[in-house]
């Protein structure tokens, strides 16, 4: 996957905006270089890309393959205002965040009325840049009341060079009997939520 991005040098972010660019940066731990990427050809690379899958970033003159770190969003417009790319160094391992795709409805919930509690949508590893999985696909359809699925379940899906940064034993996802669901849904019915008044949704917007 491809994205052309530019060096800039003293560009202001705001006239960078208003021309339909994103000021980026490029780094690791030999490089920073800033940069900017048309904010329509990031945002349908990004989607389809995600944080997760490698990016060949073109700078002309030379080309980077890089992960997205992190986006900087205004809040208000929902709109990136900075992104952060990472430049990885072949060999060298990266930590990144897989989306977890849990397939089939569990059986608690397809015959006892049970619900299915996510908890955890993506696991966290660190892994060749090479071997990053576009996202783990995991069967719940034997899932019964009770019954959990954990972290160190789904480590037979990751890659052999893979390393799991979170801990095994968190809870992925759980069926919950029907009772508890009640229960739970009874506890919140009778807490009112605070009114909130004069919340600033304004955000600044970094260079």
């Amino acid at each position: 996957m491809k994205l052309a991005a530019q060096k800039r040098d003293a560009e202001k972010a705001s006239a960078l905006r208003a021309a339909g660019r994103i000021p980026a940066v490029v780094y690791n731990r030999e490089l920073n270089v800033p940069v900017s990427v048309n904010i329509r050809e990031f945002d349908r690379v990004f989607r389809e890309a995600g944080s997760g899958t490698l990016i060949n970033l073109d700078l002309g003159s030379e080309t980077h393959p890089v992960l997205v770190k992190a986006v900087q969003m205004n809040k208000r417009r929902r709109t990136p205002q900075h992104v952060d790319f990472y430049a990885v160094t072949a060999g060298q391992k990266v930590q990144v965040g897989v989306d977890i795709n849990f397939e089939g409805t569990p059986r608690g919930v397809r015959d006892d009325g049970g619900a299915f509690d996510v908890q955890r949508r993506e696991i966290v590893i660190e892994v060749d840049p090479r071997n990053i999985p576009s996202e783990l696909t995991v069967d719940v359809s034997e899932l019964g009341i009770g019954d959990a699925l954990h972290i160190s379940d789904l480590a037979h899906l990751l890659p052999e060079d893979a390393d799991l940064v979170d801990s095994p034993e968190l809870t992925v996802a759980a069926v919950v009997a029907p009772r508890l669901v009640e229960e739970e849904e009874d506890e919140t019915a009778e807490v009112p939520e605070p009114e909130v008044i004069g919340e600033d949704e304004t955000e600044e917007e970094a260079d």
